[in-house]
């Protein structure tokens, strides 16, 4: 039995576990919850490059690279996320689909938390800024073939695709990748109002990593941070670490959105997790990674990626003015789960996938003291205090 505090209703809630599924829930009424830990719903990332030296996109990703990083988010509270591939060639792309979802037919652990598999680009704006990191070579126009191609090799995981849907061809591919069960977002885009509003229309339901992957000056209005925050047929997605979107602008663009309509992501990369301090990176450089999770450039402002866990996210988030606890939860556990279709909340018969931590006004961090996921790996040795 595991005692704690809901996150979202505050409620204090008694849980029953048995062979990974909740087998009894209780609410406590009356019972005071001050020294008990939170209860939540597992995490869920839709953007995950990599973690602990290895990346989605490496050249030689292998299934070590998927359960390395399967086994890093477990610990951090996540149950569910998608590998993240971004622009590349054709042929380097379908193979790390292949890899993905071979070694995800191997275990069912793995197959659990992974519903599928984020494809970043390549069908994205070429020009500076709003490519990012993406690299130029291999960016290229909306191709309903490649989709398929990419479905073929992935035995049809590919879930969500980031576009630009100033592109030619970007309605055609985004109405080709609804109609077989695809989620669209519009992401690295040099997009006008009018690009937004026909992709929307065509089926596109979310904005990647918004208030990033754009250009560093825009006109004051209209521009397409406007145009995706007044979009009600989008969600925006968001990286709250502190660095890629500063926490005045964060907090106003979760408010324009709202909670129902905003989602939390890490978009991690593969030195997330190491320890600080500089690194040389096969493509751009020497990068250095702060105490803070701050990954950039040697000697430049420019960001060389999210080295910061979604958890972390959660606190970021749960302290800005006008949110709460819970609805940082929501953001990153809740509304996640429900646009891939997945269950979550405190039900009976309903999969373990829960996650128990402490945490206060004013801390950086979630102090995850178990993680209660229905995965087929053992359960983090640590105790709940609350039990």
């Amino acid at each position: 039995m595991i005692v704690g505090r809901h996150a979202i209703s505050g409620d204090i809630l008694e849980l029953t576990v048995s062979d990974g599924r909740i087998a009894a829930v209780k609410e406590l009424d009356g019972a005071t919850g001050e020294d008990l830990p939170w209860l939540a719903p597992g995490l869920v990332d839709l953007q995950v490059n990599g973690w602990g030296g290895h990346d989605f996109n490496s050249a030689d990703i292998d299934e070590e690279t998927v359960y390395a990083v399967a086994r890093g988010l477990r610990e951090q509270g996540v149950r569910a996320f998608l590998p993240t591939v971004i622009t590349a060639s054709q042929e380097t792309i379908c193979n790390a689909l292949s890899v993905i979802a071979g070694a995800r037919r191997k275990h069912a652990w793995l197959a659990g938390m992974i519903p599928g598999i984020h494809v970043e680009g390549p069908f994205i704006s070429p020009q500076d800024g709003a490519r990012g990191a993406h690299p130029r070579d291999h960016v290229r126009e909306p191709s309903c073939e490649e989709f398929d191609q990419w479905r073929k090799a992935s035995g049809n995981l590919v879930k969500l695709v980031t576009l630009c849907p100033a592109t030619e061809g970007a309605d055609a591919f985004i109405r080709h990748a609804r109609a077989r069960g695809c989620l669209v977002s519009i992401g690295h885009s040099a997009a006008d109002t009018a690009d937004i509003a026909m992709a929307a229309q065509a089926g596109a339901g979310f904005s990647t990593h918004l208030g990033n992957g754009i250009a560093s000056t825009l006109p004051r209005h209209p521009n397409l941070l406007w145009a995706q925050l007044a979009n009600s047929r989008l969600q925006a997605m968001f990286i709250a670490d502190g660095h890629h979107v500063d926490r005045e602008t964060l907090t106003a663009m979760m408010r324009a959105k709202g909670v129902e309509r905003s989602m939390l992501v890490s978009d991690m990369v593969a030195l997330a997790g190491m320890a600080p301090g500089r690194y040389r990176q096969p493509i751009g450089g020497d990068v250095e990674l702060s105490a803070d999770g701050r990954l950039a450039m040697v000697g430049m402002a420019t960001l060389a990626g999210a080295a910061t866990p979604l958890a972390d996210g959660v606190a970021l988030a749960a302290s800005l003015e006008g949110f709460s606890l819970g609805d940082a939860v929501t953001m990153a556990a809740v509304n996640p789960a429900r646009a891939l279709g997945l269950e979550t909340g405190f039900v009976e018969g309903a999969a373990a996938d829960f996650i128990a931590f402490h945490w206060a006004p004013g801390d950086r961090h979630l102090r995850l003291c178990e993680t209660t996921l229905a995965a087929g790996l053992p359960a983090s040795p640590k105790k709940t205090s609350g039990k």
